[in-house]
């Protein structure tokens, strides 16, 4: 079955800044190319951190609190970028970054953005080197997939070719992402596995389960048991007890 990887939706232009990049240059990078953030790199082009609005916030709300805004120290100053005195991509940067690879799938960069609470992931190749940016915009791509390529993917890759169902078993339909599927199965258990599938599809926001089956394997599964009384055994019914016939003994 086709899932988009990270890959095919990330932004491979990629806006960056380096860690001596002084704090004014951050937000006139983020204001021309009208973005929420940015990567930090190093001279290898690997990531460093990951700076956002937020960060450069949360900087200029220092100036009024009682601690000063961090400052940048002398390991952070390059010849010929900056001066001791300014505040830097490197000072206000959220490091390490969260970063993923082109190969990885939408869905688990979509969970991974959830659980860490960020919009935006540096994408970078076996050397951890920058070769793109996913963010949520992105991975929203996968939405705008036309109504006749999901009914397409779902009768050829499911129907047909996972579930091994003649084509005309079930009708699909799809409107605004939402799959309708309707016909009738064989079997009553292949019906949560085909809406399952349906659902994991990307481009599918919703799906109507309207389908039938011919046989229910369920009760088939099922063994009869007879009602045991409590206190007996689940033995096989006993007779009543007969008593055994007088013996006859022969005389001498």
């Amino acid at each position: 079955m086709t899932t988009h990887i990270v890959g095919e939706v990330m932004t491979r232009d990629v806006v960056h800044a380096r860690r001596t990049t002084p704090f004014k240059a951050v937000v006139r990078l983020l204001d021309h190319h009208r973005i929420g953030g940015l990567p930090v790199i190093d001279a290898d082009d690997k990531v460093l951190g990951v700076l956002s609005g937020s960060d450069l916030i949360r900087n200029q709300a220092h100036r009024d609190g009682p601690a000063p805004p961090p400052a940048v120290t002398a390991g952070d100053v390059t010849a010929g970028d900056v001066t001791a005195g300014d505040v830097t991509a490197g000072n206000l940067m959220s490091s390490p970054a969260i970063t993923m690879h082109p190969e990885q799938t939408v869905p688990d960069a979509a969970r991974l953005m959830q659980r860490r609470g960020v919009e935006r992931l540096p994408v970078v190749d076996e050397a951890d080197r920058l070769v793109g940016i996913a963010t949520r915009r992105d991975l929203l791509r996968v939405f705008l997939r036309a109504d006749d390529d999901i009914r397409r993917q779902v009768t050829e890759e499911i129907v047909v070719t996972a579930m091994r169902l003649p084509s005309d078993t079930v009708r699909v339909a799809a409107r605004d992402g939402v799959v309708t599927l309707d016909g009738r199965v064989e079997a009553r258990d292949q019906v949560p596995e085909l809406v399952h599938a349906v659902w994991r599809l990307d481009g599918v926001v919703g799906v109507v389960n309207s389908l039938g089956f011919r046989i229910d394997d369920h009760e088939r599964a099922t063994p009869f048991r007879r009602r045991v009384e409590p206190g007996r055994g689940a033995g096989p019914p006993r007779c009543p007890s007969r008593p055994e016939p007088p013996h006859e003994h022969g005389g001498p």
